[in-house]
């Protein structure tokens, strides 16, 4: 019998590796952007709202790891909900679609945040041409990165994702040992407590873990698939939760409401260089390059896998899904160009939002399927429940949110859903795609 620990030939990605692309994929510049509207809403109660947002994403995870043990296909959300019901295969090209487009959003948003940053200290700063040159730059390079070879990317990926966690543990320790207003003081100057409010920031904070399940779409290229797919997913959960949290009572304890509030995104940086100064400031913008750089190359590797496998259903076009050996080529180039369009034309927040609410959605799917075949995947009936009614009631939040504090966007998000169903059922009413049985992968 050969060691444990050896890697196949043909499976290049280890523990290791997992776990990096999966903390990679949640830690891509998220905690940079939702302390701003978490301290807006709930103010001291901000690292506890968080904690909740983990707690939620991780029910969702659970769906994602018990179907993905036993389907083994590296379709993940498309894949699942098609064989979970194999009598609506249209309803499946939508939810492919829109889970695509989400990811797609999410990269060009990554790639932008990493060329602001890059930039900050450049005399380009405030140049739009040069933020947006510089995202379609990281862009392509990483999906050079993703085509020339997996093991390389795992290997990049180790190395980006751990510094980046180490630089952020660093922080929030600096920002920890640096706070002097007293706890009750912040407690007074908060938004009074409400459960309203927790479950808000708790809804809105879930985007900020979302990238766990592009571990599932390397199973086809992961040693011991039903060992290791959950080992990495759940402790990815874990150890970004547990720096969200961190990050966040370092960044309440140390840094004035008004300023996280004003300053969103810049306010680490902000905060870092009032106690640390200048070296401060680009430690956290460091942080900020690696988070977003392991982001985009976490999520071109797991999301083109997914939509090579639309294609090989007919739901994209059938040259998406050819392949060289394992590595979907033209996936990953379709993914990088739309993704470089959505960077030209600009209203990327507007755009990260309909994925925001679309990860919800498509988690509150995965939660229902799971429940379907929670007999053939051996899930707890009290696990599935808690996931379905948490993830029901986090959707509902999210849009009742959206809806209150800007209407207009809410119709914006409502309007891309609506073509991308149509495109989707446009599409596969003429494609010749395979009923998928609801029984596991071989």
């Amino acid at each position: 019998m050969r060691p444990r620990n050896r890697r196949d030939r043909g499976h290049p990605l280890g523990l290791t590796e997992l776990i990096a692309i999966a903390v990679g994929g949640m830690i891509g510049g998220g905690i940079f952007t939702v302390l701003g509207i978490s301290v807006a809403l709930v103010g001291a109660w901000a690292p506890l709202a968080i904690g909740i947002g983990g707690a939620v994403a991780a029910l969702a995870a659970y769906s994602y790891v018990q179907l993905g043990k036993y389907f083994m296909d590296e379709g993940a959300t498309y894949s699942f909900f098609r064989r979970s019901f194999p009598g609506m295969p249209r309803a499946a090209s939508a939810v492919g679609w829109w889970t695509i487009f989400g990811y797609i959003s999410t990269l060009a948003l990554y790639a932008y945040t990493f060329s602001s940053y890059a930039l900050s200290a450049t005399d380009w700063a405030s140049s739009e041409w040069a933020r947006k040159a510089v995202a379609w730059a990281v862009i392509w390079l990483f999906a050079l990165i993703n085509i020339w070879s997996v093991k390389g990317m795992g290997r990049i990926e180790d190395v980006m994702v751990y510094l980046k966690v180490l630089i952020l543990l660093v922080i929030s320790g600096v920002l920890l040992s640096s706070g002097k207003a007293p706890l009750p003081a912040l407690i007074d100057q908060s938004p009074p407590l409400t459960l309203i409010g927790l479950l808000t920031v708790a809804s809105v904070t879930f985007v900020a873990y979302e990238g766990f399940q592009l571990v599932i779409n390397a199973v086809k290229e992961m040693n011991d698939p039903r060992r290791n797919m959950p080992r990495a997913i759940y402790s990815a959960m874990a150890l970004v939760t547990l720096v969200y949290v961190l990050v966040a009572i370092g960044a309440v304890l140390a840094i004035p409401f008004a300023d996280i509030i004003e300053n969103k995104e810049y306010a680490l940086a902000a905060g870092a260089e009032d106690v640390l100064g200048r070296w401060g400031e680009r430690f956290v913008v460091l942080g900020a390059v690696l988070a977003t750089m392991s982001a985009i190359s976490g999520t071109l590797f797991g999301a083109s896998r997914q939509m090579a496998k639309i294609a090989d259903d007919g739901f994209f076009p059938r040259l998406i899904g050819q392949r060289r050996g394992l590595v979907p080529v033209n996936a990953i180039l379709a993914m990088a160009l739309v993704a470089s369009f959505l960077i030209l034309i600009g209203g990327l927040r507007m755009i990260l939002e309909f994925g925001s609410i679309t990860f919800l959605v498509v988690s509150l799917l995965m939660a229902v399927a799971n429940y379907r075949l929670r007999d053939r995947t051996g899930s707890h009936v009290a696990m599935t429940w808690a996931s379905m009614i948490t993830l029901a009631a986090g959707t509902a939040i999210i849009f009742w949110y959206e809806a209150k504090t800007d209407p207009a966007q809410v119709l914006f998000i409502a309007a891309i859903y609506v073509a991308l169903t149509l495109g989707a059922l446009a599409y596969g009413k003429n494609a010749r795609a395979r009923p998928k049985p609801a029984g596991p992968t071989p």
